[in-house]
């Protein structure tokens, strides 16, 4: 579970707020495994632990399901040519936490974003790449810098807790990628995990 350095607080002035596009599907179907996920979820979240304490205890709950073949429906895999998807899985009724599958055919990419709560991402199936990084406030133009790259693959969790939760998500595998996400926040009501898409000149590898 990694937690990247936190910006500063004059990040919020060079950032725009607006969500990464996504085809959004709400699910009613639940396996019987994602019921036992959900209920540890709930379980671990109840504790009312501080967000990164409860990322990485979510994260060990999370990772003791991923690659299993009963996790999801077949549904719940689907993609989009398009643009990844994101399949929302639970929403917990008192907006505490939710769990997103997202898909990923080959070649999708988010944008550069952060996030509105703490999260835990786990892969189910293939390989992920993301890039983190860190925002320089300089006078009179903003810019980031890339920090590190990191590829998780089937099994890999990681966990964030903003503030320093700046990155980039992509699936540069040559097949599907499926990852499950866990939000302190509910998504089915903010239609988005994202807090802040950040369009500003990038200092890459």
């Amino acid at each position: 579970m990694t937690t990247p350095t936190a910006p500063p607080k004059t990040a919020t002035a060079t950032a725009t707020a607006t969500a990464t596009a996504t085809a959004t599907a709400t699910t009613t179907a639940t396996t019987a495994r994602l019921g036992r996920l959900v209920d540890e979820i709930r379980e671990t979240v109840g504790r009312g632990l501080a967000p990164d304490a409860t990322a990485y205890l979510v994260g060990e709950r999370l990772a003791a399901h991923l690659g299993a073949p009963d996790l999801l429906t077949p549904e719940q895999c689907e993609g989009d040519p398009d643009r990844y998807r994101q399949h929302i899985l639970h929403a917990e009724a008192d907006g505490s936490f939710s769990v997103v599958a997202l898909v990923w055919m080959p070649g999708q990419r988010t944008a550069i974003h952060d996030h509105v709560s703490w999260c835990v991402t786990g892969v189910h199936q293939g390989t992920e790449s993301e890039r983190r990084y860190r925002l320089v406030p300089d006078v009179p133009t903003a810019r980031l810098v890339a920090t590190e790259d990191v590829v998780n693959r089937q099994g890999d969790v990681c966990g964030f807790a903003p503030p320093g939760d700046i990155h980039r998500v992509r699936n540069a595998c040559s097949s599907i990628a499926i990852s499950l996400h866990v939000y302190g926040a509910d998504v089915s009501r903010l239609g988005s995990s994202v807090r802040r898409v950040y369009d500003l000149p990038a200092d890459e590898f």
